[in-house]
């Protein structure tokens, strides 16, 4: 049977009875189809120990995979032969038994907070061509400053799910399918106003909160990256939407907001991951090695 064949049927299976979200089913749609083609085999039963092997050498030595590249790999292929094996179509799970490198435990990037308030101005100030892109843009990068989300959370927000009258984000189906609410500042909460006012005067009725110019639809991904190169262009700013995520979590934790709460901001099911960033705020460092009680000796 093909391999073209079964990845319909495991998509299917991962997203009807598993639940996994569009973003997951993508993922495993691209990177099997990308382990079909470079090993160049079309059937199930031409898997074997050997091209699973090729692949991953192929890929780390000839592609020059990331740890982390490779990790995705791995985490996907060993699911879809997973399946396979309980259905009957491989003998075995050929990742079963691989070694899995370990994480290089790199801190997240960041812009600086100055940079942060420049790249606020620039998507306010830039010379648009309508007052609905300057409101619009500027909102957009705000929620990715002021509350830290993803973008694809981004662009799958709706209208209903933004409250400002009680200042809150609601999250829907976030990464890993879970939702959350994001309290939200006044300053977050002043621009997201005045680009829905300016919404309602453009006449769009479509479901998503940020919308296209021209178009009643949603905002799109490919949208957002011209915007994003437009300003990274604009303010000299080096900076990636992620980037923008981990620059929202250590200005917060620089700010004196605590652990808990901040990872129940960023979505992450294990306050673990939120601990990174206590390393990378050397202001935050800073702040807590005042605390120690010699300090307060006069010598």
């Amino acid at each position: 049977m093909t391999i073209e064949f079964l990845l319909e049927d495991f998509c299917h299976y991962a997203r009807y009875m598993r639940g996994v979200s569009k973003e997951t089913e993508c993922r495993y749609r691209e990177k099997i189809s990308y382990f079909a083609k470079a090993s160049k085999i079309t059937l199930v039963s031409d898997v074997s120990d050997k091209t699973v092997q090729s692949f991953f050498l192929h890929g780390r030595r000839d592609k020059g995979w990331k740890i982390s590249t490779y990790r995705t790999y791995y985490m996907t292929l060993i699911v879809f032969f997973r399946w396979c094996v309980k259905n009957n179509h491989l003998e075995t799970n050929y990742l079963k038994d691989f070694e899995l490198p370990k994480l290089e435990k790199s801190l997240p990037k960041k812009i600086r907070k100055e940079e942060a308030l420049r790249l606020l101005e620039i998507a306010y100030n830039y010379p648009y061509t309508q007052k609905y892109l300057k409101y619009r843009n500027h909102a957009i990068f705000s929620l990715f400053l002021f509350a830290g989300l993803r973008k694809s959370e981004v662009l799958h927000l709706k209208l209903a799910d933004v409250d400002i009258e009680n200042l809150s984000i609601f999250i829907r189906m976030g990464k890993g399918n879970k939702d959350r609410i994001i309290p939200m500042d006044t300053n977050l909460a002043k621009s997201l106003n005045r680009y829905l006012m300016e919404r309602k005067k453009s006449g769009k009725t479509c479901p998503e909160f940020f919308t296209s110019l021209n178009l009643n639809q949603g905002f799109t991904n490919s949208g957002l990256k011209l915007l994003t190169n437009k300003l990274k262009e604009a303010s000299g700013i080096s900076f990636t939407i992620h980037k923008l995520r981990h620059t929202f979590a250590t200005l917060m934790l620089e700010g004196g907001c605590d652990i808990y709460s901040l990872s129940k901001m960023m979505g992450h099911s294990d306050i673990k991951t939120t601990t990174i960033y206590l390393s990378a705020s050397a202001e935050h460092l800073r702040a807590q090695i005042r605390k120690h009680p010699l300090n307060a000796l006069v010598t």
